[in-house]
């Protein structure tokens, strides 16, 4: 008589998600809370760099632009979708970019532009959480007030991304996400807070045959 032998089939799978937050630190407004896509072909390339260790293509910078909307004469807003495919991906109109790489050189302001990995025991995914502050005098050519009545402004952001690192070549990274919003002046007078989680999850599929 022979033993049955069961044999089992783990599937694992790879979630992404992403969500971002934009507040104005002063007064505590919430401007934008919205989930963002991702860029699965670059995002993919990051991870596989990131769990090799080989110190390239993880997240790096913040890009901003102007390019997502569009407004009628009516004041209807109209937004672009995405760009979540083709590796030379980018913003339509990017004007901006702030280094949230907490441990490099080109970060000025290390303890608000950051990137915090946050994990709680016994789940399945792993949060992302990166961190960036436009003080007052970023960018530095900015308006005075937010009371532009230019709605495409180089500073009235409507679009932002996270890119990945490339050694010696700041601002050239891969594009790994990408959202679309309702345009938001950055102007001296405001004080904008952006948190940008990316949530990674594993996702199992477990089967028996026997």
């Amino acid at each position: 008589m022979r033993d049955e032998v069961k044999m089992t089939h783990i599937n694992l799978g790879i979630k992404v998600e992403g969500f971002v937050k934009i507040t104005d630190a002063t007064t505590g407004e919430i401007l934008v809370d919205k989930k963002n896509a991702i860029h699965y072909e670059n995002f993919s390339e990051a991870l596989a760099w990131g769990v090799s260790n080989k110190g390239e293509k993880t997240i790096y910078e913040m890009h901003f632009g102007n390019g997502g909307t569009s407004i009628d004469p009516t004041g209807v807003i109209a937004y672009l979708p995405p760009n979540s495919t083709g590796q030379n991906a980018d913003l339509y109109s990017p004007t901006y970019y702030k280094s949230i790489d907490n441990t490099s050189l080109a970060n000025n302001n290390p303890l608000n532009n950051k990137i915090e990995i946050r994990h709680t025991p016994g789940t399945v995914y792993t949060d992302i959480l990166v961190s960036c502050l436009l003080d007052y005098g970023e960018p530095d050519d900015q308006a005075a007030f937010d009371n532009s009545q230019n709605l495409s402004g180089q500073y009235v952001f409507d679009e932002l991304g996270l890119k990945g690192y490339v050694p010696g070549l700041p601002g050239t990274g891969k594009l790994l996400t990408h959202v679309i919003f309702h345009p938001v002046q950055k102007s001296l007078n405001r004080l904008i807070q952006i948190d940008y989680t990316v949530r990674i999850s594993a996702l199992t599929n477990i089967s028996s045959a026997g």
